[in-house]
C-alpha cells in the first residue's frame, strides 16, 4: 500500500486496475469523463491489460457490460447525471439478470436547466432498479469502496450490481491523498470472479433473459429482493475482512460520529457528511449534544441501523441534496417510513439544499442542526420540509 495524491476520478480508474477488472465500457460525460479517459490511457500504456470498449452512448455502455458480465468477465463502467438516466432500462436488466457489475456514478444535476455540479437526483431516481448503492465522502473511500463493491456484488448470496456514488467536482476533480493497493495485494481479498451459475459460451449455448410466465415471475423478483437484503450481512463481512487485511474501515452502512450520547443527529449523503463532523465538533464545544450520521448505503436501506440510531436521539435533521418533487427529501421520507412502526419516533426534520453544487458550509450545517435542536425544544412535529438557503 502506498499513499498518492489524486482526484476521485483518477482513483476510481486505479481501483479498476487494482481489482483486475477485465472489461470496461464507457461513454464520456462531465464530470465523470476522466474515469474512462484515464482507463483508456492506462490501457494503451499497458498498465491495465483489460478490454476497453468505446461505445456510442451510456445505454450501449451498460449493455456492453451486460454482455461481458454474462460471459463471466469482471465488468465496470462510469457515468453521471443524464448518462445514468439513459442507462435506466439497462440498470433494470442488469439487476434482474443478477450480474455483479460495478458502476461509478459521479453525482451531477439532471438537466435542464444545464448544471454540471452536484445534486443527488440522478442516483436517487434509480433506487428501485435493484442496484446496491453507496455514497462516499472522500477520494480514499471512493477507491476502496469500488474494490469492496466487486467482492459484495460477486458473493453468491447477493449477486446484484453495485453503484458507488461520489459528488461531482467536490470529489471528482479535487486532489486528496488516498492509499493505493497493487493488484497483487488486492488478490488477497478479491479472488478472480467465478460465476456460480451459467455463463454465455458459444460452445455451450443457453437461453438468457427468456420469457417467464406469471406462475414464476414473482419468484424471480423475490430472489432479487432476497439478494439485496443479504447485502447487509455480506457487506459487514466484506468490511471486516478488508479492515483485517488493509486496515481500512469507513463506518459500515451508517458512519456515526459522536452519536452515542447525542440528542440530535444530522444525516446526509456524500461529501457533506465529512464537513458535518466539523460542524458537530464546533457545536459540541458550544455545549450541544449533537452527532453526525453519514448514510453510506442507501440501497438496501439500512433499516435496523436507522432504527437503532433513532432509539437513542430526540431529533434527526435529515438533509437531502436532492428532492422527490411534490414529496420532499428522498432519504428523509425513507427514515420516517422505517420509524413508523417503532415505539420511539424522534422528530425527523426534512432539509433540502446544496442543489446544483451550492455550497453547504460548516456554518450552514450548524444552522440546520440548531434548527432541529430548537424544534425538539419547542415540541415541533417537523412535518414540513425546509429548503435551506432558498433565495
Amino acid at each position: 500500500m502506498k499513499t498518492e495524491l489524486m482526484s476521485a476520478n483518477y482513483a476510481a480508474a486505479r481501483a479498476v486496475m487494482s481489482a483486475r477488472v477485465e472489461v470496461v465500457a464507457a461513454y464520456p460525460i462531465t464530470p465523470a469523463t476522466t474515469i474512462p479517459e484515464q482507463l483508456a490511457l492506462l490501457n494503451e500504456r499497458g498498465d491495465w491489460p483489460g478490454q476497453f470498449i468505446r461505445v456510442e452512448s451510456e445505454h450501449s455502455a451498460m449493455f456492453a457490460c451486460i454482455g461481458a458480465s454474462s460471459t463471466g468477465a469482471r465488468s465496470f463502467t462510469a457515468t453521471s447525471s443524464n448518462g445514468l438516466l439513459l442507462m435506466h432500462e439497462a440498470l433494470h436488466w442488469t439487476a434482474a439478470a443478477r450480474l455483479p457489475i460495478v458502476l461509478a456514478n459521479v453525482n451531477r444535476s439532471v438537466s435542464p436547466s444545464w448544471n454540471i455540479h452536484v445534486t443527488h437526483d440522478d442516483s436517487m431516481s434509480q433506487r428501485d432498479t435493484g442496484w446496491i448503492q453507496f455514497h462516499v465522502a472522500s477520494v480514499d473511500e471512493f477507491y476502496h469502496t469500488i474494490i469492496q463493491a466487486f467482492k459484495l456484488a460477486e458473493d453468491e448470496r447477493v449477486l446484484m450490481p453495485v453503484m458507488v456514488n461520489a459528488d461531482g467536482f467536490v470529489l471528482s476533480h479535487t486532489l486528496q491523498p488516498y492509499d493505493y493497493l497493487e493488484p497483487e495485494e488486492v488478490d488477497k481479498f478479491l479472488p478472480p470472479y467465478t460465476p456460480p451459475h451459467w455463463t454465455m459460451d458459444p460452445k455451450n449455448p443457453v437461453s438468457h433473459g427468456n420469457i417467464v410466465f406469471p406462475e414464476h415471475y414473482q419468484e424471480f423478483r423475490y430472489g432479487m429482493h432476497e439478494g439485496m437484503l443479504n447485502a447487509h450481512e455480506v457487506y459487514a463481512e466484506v468490511e471486516r475482512d478488508y479492515k483485517k487485511i488493509f486496515g481500512k474501515h469507513f463506518g459500515g452502512t451508517i458512519d456515526c460520529y459522536k452519536c452515542d450520547d447525542a440528542e440530535v443527529v444530522i444525516t446526509s449523503q456524500g461529501s457533506m457528511g465529512a464537513e458535518a463532523k466539523d460542524a458537530v465538533d464546533e457545536l459540541r464545544e458550544e455545549g450541544y449534544k449533537v452527532g453526525n450520521a453519514r448514510m453510506r448505503m442507501i440501497r438496501p436501506f439500512p433499516v435496523d441501523a436507522v432504527r437503532g440510531l433513532a432509539s437513542k436521539v430526540k431529533g434527526i435533521a435529515a438533509f437531502d441534496r436532492g428532492v422527490s418533487y411534490g414529496f420532499g427529501g428522498h432519504i428523509a421520507g425513507e427514515i420516517r417510513s422505517v420509524l413508523y412502526n417503532t415505539k420511539h419516533r424522534p422528530i425527523v426534520k426534512d432539509y433540502i439544499g446544496g442543489l446544483g453544487g451550492r455550497d453547504m458550509t460548516v456554518t450552514d450545517i450548524k444552522e440546520v442542526i440548531l434548527d432541529t435542536v430548537k424544534a425538539v425544544e419547542n415540541g415541533d412535529t417537523g412535518a414540513e420540509e425546509v429548503w435551506h438557503d432558498l433565495r
